[in-house]
């Protein structure tokens, strides 16, 4: 079956000093110091060690050929999202990123879709780098964080930028990052254990309970990690919502269970009767294949939860693995065709 990974994250090898270019500090960069590997450093804060895999295409397709990948939809690393910065500074860096998914995806067209990355803070500018994202560099859409400094993603203010995405057929996906309760969480890998499943839900509560969707029924949005706490937490969301209406419905009357089918997921839950509930939430029309490579909370061989259920019919499998991706994404299947 083709398999079509909706969740992974490609830097370039290398990108200007953007310390010494802005004249201040926060920004990420590679210090490549041995074969094949870097460190990513905030400054001189060491913040994570990677392999050539989260740069190279040559190891990325060697490594789906491992696994039994067929196409990857590449989008940044979230800590590049630097939506603390400048607006101006933000949009220099996302067009670096852009331009190279974009040459990547060009040079390997059968392997690889893009989403791009925006200076959500400045929404204007935002706009104006999805429509190039999409317009002229053949970006199936966008990668956005779960929030946007001190905005959720009901912000007014933002509105515009998914607006403009729904009108271009843009996908939108959400991912976590800067979560909540940081401070609190210092020890075992908390932000990424328990946070990162909040940040989530907390992306979706408020684009649902902002009317995003309402307004915008044609908005292919999707949300990282099996949508994080909310699918398995809907009936509290949804009795919250029953009880205290004055507190939950100011922004949009409707039922946030009447939502489950209008927004996307990926399957990286890593259990199998949290993937067997997530499709029976959500349907199998809206999970999407996505491992997270090349981190180490990702899916090793993406895919494999979905195959090893055996209660899922080929057609279920065929879905997940392949079939709501394209849907998600607005491509066709025919540009991928497994040959041989």
């Amino acid at each position: 079956m083709l398999k079509i990974d909706i969740h992974t994250h490609i830097l370039p090898e290398r990108w200007p000093d953007l310390r010494e270019r802005f004249g201040y500090g926060g920004f990420v960069s590679l210090e490549h110091h041995k074969p094949c590997c870097a460190r990513m450093m905030v400054d001189d804060k060491f913040f994570r060690e990677i392999e050539d895999n989260c740069w190279s295409p040559a190891r990325r397709i060697k490594d789906c050929d491992e696994t039994g990948v067929h196409v990857q939809v590449l989008s940044t690393v979230p800590v590049m999202f630097n939506y603390w910065a400048k607006p101006q500074d933000t949009l220099y860096l996302s067009t670096i990123l852009n331009d190279h998914i974009a040459d990547i995806v060009r040079e390997y067209p059968q392997r690889f879709i893009g989403l791009g990355t925006l200076p959500m803070q400045a929404p204007k500018l935002a706009v104006s780098e999805l429509e190039r994202c999409v317009s002229e560099l053949g970006l199936a859409g966008v990668q956005i964080g779960s929030h946007i400094n001190d905005w959720n993603l009901d912000q007014p203010e933002l509105f515009e930028v998914f607006e403009a995405a729904a009108s271009l057929g843009a996908a939108v996906f959400v991912h976590p990052w800067d979560m909540m309760g940081k401070d609190r969480m210092p020890k075992y890998w908390l932000p990424w254990l328990v946070g990162m499943p909040a940040e989530t839900s907390l992306a979706i509560c408020s684009i649902i309970f902002g009317g995003v969707l309402e307004r915008l029924p044609n908005l292919r949005i999707g949300f990282a990690h099996g949508g994080g706490a909310f699918p398995f937490t809907i009936g509290r969301v949804q009795h919250g919502f029953d009880v205290r209406p004055d507190l939950c419905a100011v922004d949009n009357k409707i039922s946030p269970r009447d939502y489950l089918g209008k927004f996307f997921v990926d399957s990286l839950v890593h259990d199998a009767d949290a993937l067997r509930f997530l499709v029976n939430q959500m349907g199998d029309n809206r999970v999407a294949l996505g491992s997270d490579y090349p981190f180490p909370l990702g899916e090793t061989r993406p895919g494999t939860l979905i195959e090893s259920i055996s209660e899922f019919p080929s057609s279920t499998k065929d879905r997940l693995l392949a079939g709501t991706a394209l849907e998600f994404l607005g491509v066709n299947r025919h540009q991928f065709e497994i040959k041989g």
